[in-house]
């Protein structure tokens, strides 16, 4: 393949909602977009505008331990929070 031809694997174009907001809890603020497509199996494309984090969130990421700590690379206490929130969007 010549150096300047891209292997494109897809390229589509979908309508997407995406939601912006911003709250505050004891331990951390938040400033998300969250971006909902039919693209992930009815997960959340969330993402941190703060640290530039983002990730894949189902309801059953939300169970897992120590992932929203991972992903966002946040403390228990601020996961907490953020996981309450994400909890109230399914």
């Amino acid at each position: 393949m010549p150096k300047d031809e891209l292997y494109t694997l897809y390229d589509e174009s979908e309508t997407t909602q995406t939601r912006f907001i911003s709250f505050v809890g004891e331990a951390h603020r938040f400033d998300l977009g969250i971006t909902v497509t039919d693209r992930f199996y009815g997960k959340l494309l969330v993402f941190n505008i703060q640290s530039n984090r983002y990730a894949l969130i189902g309801e059953d990421d939300l169970e897992e331990p120590g992932y929203i700590e991972h992903v966002y690379g946040i403390s228990e206490a601020e996961a907490a929070e953020l996981r309450d929130f994400l909890h109230t969007l399914f």
